[in-house]
């Protein structure tokens, strides 16, 4: 019995941890750090990579962009040492586990407690937690992200298909993720989480998608992104 204390403790410790990581506000500190800007107060007001890019240009965006991702992944991947854990009865318990980290990690990233709860929501996030989980099926969904992308130049459009493929994908590599860890049987849980992430990546992006109907949605050219930092820096080296 005080042995499943501690297990429930260490598993309390890594959804605390799971959500203080997701609360990072990249967006908030590097923009206020290195460019003076909160970018909450600027552009669409979102604390995410694509407000980042719009505001202060693809040199604040990137990092954003990576840390916001790497907090999601490592926010689902720490969830792996409960395998150490002999109380814990089963990998796929870990698995489910994990896809509840991914929902405390984007909670955290959304309401973060280091920025007043008001974050972004949750895009790249979402994308690490899942590469944690399931890395073929993230890889194909930021493949759909590219092209729609590449295809259109929005952000917001590309982000909701990518959102809708993922159910897609998880539904045509059911229990690929349980094969990883040589179990036999299909994740039902990790299926619904999928509909469940499409569903809320819908309603996050619901302004835009009014934009996009009413063709008021702003559009990004990466390259012209790419072009225009050139040019500073050569304006700078004279």
């Amino acid at each position: 019995e005080n042995n499943m204390v501690i297990t429930y403790y260490c598993i309390v410790t890594l959804f605390i941890i799971a959500y203080l990581l997701g609360s990072i506000p990249s967006a908030v500190w590097i923009g206020k750090r290195y460019y003076g800007v909160d970018v909450r107060e600027h552009g669409s007001k979102n604390a995410g990579t694509t407000n980042v890019l719009r505001v202060l240009g693809t040199r604040a965006a990137i990092p954003v962009f990576a840390i916001d991702f790497l907090k999601g992944f490592i926010a689902v991947s720490i969830f792996s040492l409960l395998r150490y854990d002999v109380n814990i009865p089963s990998q796929a318990w870990i698995v489910n586990m994990k896809i509840l980290a991914v929902f405390v990690a984007v909670l955290g990233h959304i309401f973060p407690i280091f920025a007043n709860f008001k974050g972004g929501k949750g895009v790249a996030t979402v994308l690490g937690a899942v590469t944690g989980i399931q890395p073929n099926v993230a890889l194909l969904c930021f493949a759909v992200w590219a092209v729609v992308f590449m295809i259109w130049h929005y952000v917001s459009l590309a982000s909701i298909v990518a959102g809708c493929a993922f159910p897609v994908f998880v539904s045509i590599f059911s229990g690929s993720i349980y094969a990883r860890h040589g179990l036999d049987h299909t994740s039902i849980s990790f299926l619904v989480f999928s509909f469940v992430v499409a569903i809320a990546l819908v309603w996050t992006h619901r302004k835009n998608v009014g934009r996009l109907l009413d063709g008021t949605e702003n559009k990004i050219d990466l390259w012209k992104y790419f072009s225009d930092e050139i040019e500073k820096r050569r304006d700078a080296n004279g």
